[in-house]
Order: structure tokens, then sequence, then C-alpha cells
């Protein structure tokens, strides 16, 4: 598995092909992150890359954070993440290494990781797509309904206990998301920007982490 980068999402917009084809991207600033940490089998079990990013106050960071990314010999970082690699890919690595959007140089697609916006308390139809109930004459009003709820009994098969699972109201969003498989458009080394096409999970100014593509779907990998 290839190491990715941290990145804010500053928005979407919209880029013409040479055929005048309109594309929607994403626009994502990549910041320039560092190694500060590297992993062996030997000591740790496995092989990883840390890489942190986006510096902050020290008076804002943990003691503990502070001597760990001193380390590194980077000032305190609030962004850390692993990527497990082989033990070979380690060698291409020091501690304190700084990485660019440039290492996307070359890679086609890749998955980005967010967490979806928050959309607080939401009903069965706006949560899980439910239809509801039918909005004909006479009805009563209860057109946004779940319906029954108790069809299906306990796990075990019987009892006044809900399924475990059971599609009911609840908290939407909030929750991580990866998008898969999203073409690159564009790269600006010199402003550090990377164009994604489609959305990306997230609200503008949120940081996510992008990561050359684990899995392609089918259609792009026999491209």
């Amino acid at each position: 598995m290839s190491i990715g980068l941290f990145a804010t999402k500053l928005g979407m917009t919209r880029v013409f092909r040479e055929d005048g084809v309109s594309v929607p991207v994403t626009v994502l600033h990549v910041a320039p992150s560092f190694v500060t940490q590297l992993r062996t089998a030997e000591k740790d079990g496995y092989a990883a890359v840390q890489v942190g990013s986006g510096e902050m106050k020290a008076r804002n960071a943990t003691m503990a954070m502070i001597g760990h990314d001193h380390k590194a010999g980077c000032n305190p970082l609030r962004h850390h993440c692993e990527f497990r690699v082989t033990d070979k890919d380690l060698d291409g690595y020091t501690l304190g290494q700084e990485l660019t959007v440039g290492l996307f140089e070359g890679t086609k697609y890749v998955d980005v990781v967010g967490v979806s916006k928050g959309k607080g308390f939401a009903g069965t139809m706006k949560r899980h797509n439910f239809k509801g109930m039918p909005a004909s004459r006479g009805v009563e009003r209860k057109h946004r309904s779940p319906g029954s709820i108790g069809s299906h009994g306990s796990n075990r098969g019987f009892g006044g206990g809900l399924k475990k699972g059971k599609k009911m109201s609840g908290h939407l969003g909030a929750e991580r998301v990866t998008v898969r498989s999203l073409d690159i458009v564009r790269i600006d080394p010199e402003k550090g920007l990377l164009l994604v096409k489609g959305p990306v999970p997230g609200h503008n100014k949120s940081t996510v982490v992008v990561r050359p593509a684990v899995r392609l779907y089918r259609s792009k990998a026999k491209a």
C-alpha cells in the first residue's frame, strides 16, 4: 500500500477538457507533510510510515506530541496518520522527509477519506430512502411514517425486541466515508493543488486524506 497525504477541501468547480466537455472537480489543497515516524517489523511488528501535517502552536499541543514531532525535526503537527507499507518500501523514506503534492505525479486514480457532513436526527425517508406511506384521499397524516417495525422480532426470531440493524430514524452523517477511484484531473505543484473528478466527503475547509487508489473499479481496472 502506498502512503497518502492530508489535504484541505476548498470546494468544487469545473474544468473544460480539450474536446469542450465540462468535468466537475473538487479542489484539494495539499499542504506539505512530513514523515514523523518509521515503524519496522522488528521493533513494532509491522512496517508503516507515519505522516504528519498542519503546524500548530506549541501551547495548543500536548507535551507528548511536541516531543514526538521533535524527534523528526518538526514543529508540533495537528494531524497524524499511518500507512502500511512493505519493508522494502521503508528504504525510500527518512525521518523528517517533506512530502508534497508531487507525490501523486503519474498516479491516475486516488481514494479520498473524510468525515461526511453531519445532518443531525433524520427520519427514515431521508436516512434510508423509504418511500413513505400512501398519500391518497382518506389516508391519515402519516405519509412520512416508517410503518410497522416489529415484524422481524428479535435476533432469535421471537420476542418483543427489535432485530439489530433495523432501519429506523436516527443520527445521519458525521461518519467516516471513503470515495474510491477518483480520477486525477490536474496537479498544480506550485500552489499545492490537486483537482479530482467528482464530489468528496466533508464540508469546505475540512481535512481529508488522499491516497493512491487501493482497489479500482472494474471499468477503470480494464482501462
